[in-house]
């Protein structure tokens, strides 16, 4: 059995999303889910990874620290980069065995790409719960994104889809923690993906993550709700596909985080990758 953590999105320790990532090698027994969970919040991070090699893929479960969930973006950057460096996989195709189904991943070097489940609408936030979202954040209508509305977007996790004016009303924006977590239970998601445009050229957009129901206040680097943002732009032709994006995340909690994404269109079908790179903190020991 090995362990790490790493930080995901990130080329150096310290910046990114950090994870913990357990690897279970032949011969190794599954602990038992309540000795996952116990784990997993014993690291006190955002998520714990696990996996085992089952096959041409890797049997792969997400825990928060305080319940299991079906994908986890960095989480998936993170062990896979670790499974690269470690020498377990080389350049090339792999796939990781999830509750949200297989997951389709290409290893280039540092940098792992993750194919998204498919991105799907779910549906307008209703006036009244637009109000309740953005009150929950102390945020005024000025300060709301202008010309989008918040919308309920999944790539394999369902978030809302939270814009904003700018990137002062993104770093004004502070969580009543109590309001979105009931929030999030009425509209049946993980949590709230706020962004605003960005202004360098090369940024598609800043944002910010949060997710109380699931014990996290807010997250440095979500891949899965930026690949939610990814698709969310497309519908509003605000990026074009086939073409490489840039989120910056984390940088309200001292750990920029750049998350790369890219819409990939073939015959009208749509695909949603999301790319980084992964870091050792340091190991785990077992």
């Amino acid at each position: 059995m090995k362990g790490w953590l790493a930080d995901a999105f990130a080329t150096a320790p310290g910046c990114g999303n950090r994870a913990a990532v357990v690897l279970f090698e032949e011969g190794d027994s599954w602990w038992e889910e309540g000795k996952l969970q116990a784990f997993a919040a014993e690291q006190g991070l955002s998520e714990t990874v696990y996996l085992k090699k089952r096959g041409k893929g890797w049997r792969t479960l997400y825990f928060t620290p305080n319940r299991e969930i079906e994908l986890c973006g960095h989480g998936t950057i993170a062990a896979f980069a670790m499974l690269r460096q470690a020498g377990l996989i080389g350049d090339g195709e792999q796939l990781a065995r999830t509750r949200a189904g297989i997951i389709d991943l290409a290893v280039q070097g540092q940098t792992v790409w993750m194919d998204m489940a498919p991105p799907r609408t779910l549906g307008w936030l209703s006036d009244d719960d637009a109000d309740a979202l953005y009150a929950a954040f102390g945020l005024s209508r000025r300060q709301r994104g202008r010309g989008l509305k918040p919308e309920v977007v999944t790539s394999g996790v369902a978030d809302v889809m939270a814009p904003v004016a700018d990137r002062e009303a993104l770093a004004a924006a502070v969580q009543d923690e109590e309001a979105v977590l009931e929030l999030s239970k009425r509209l049946g998601v993980v949590g709230v993906h706020m962004f605003c445009p960005g202004e360098e050229e090369c940024v598609t957009a800043h944002c910010r993550n949060f997710a109380p129901l699931y014990g996290i206040p807010e997250e440095s680097a979500t891949g899965t709700s930026n690949g939610a943002l990814t698709w969310y732009l497309y519908t509003h032709q605000r990026i074009i596909p086939n073409a490489e994006n840039l989120f910056l995340q984390g940088e309200s909690l001292g750990r920029p985080s750049p998350v790369r994404t890219r819409l990939l269109e073939d015959g009208g079908q749509y695909l949603v990758q999301v790319g980084g790179e992964a870091c050792v903190a340091r190991e785990l020991a077992l």
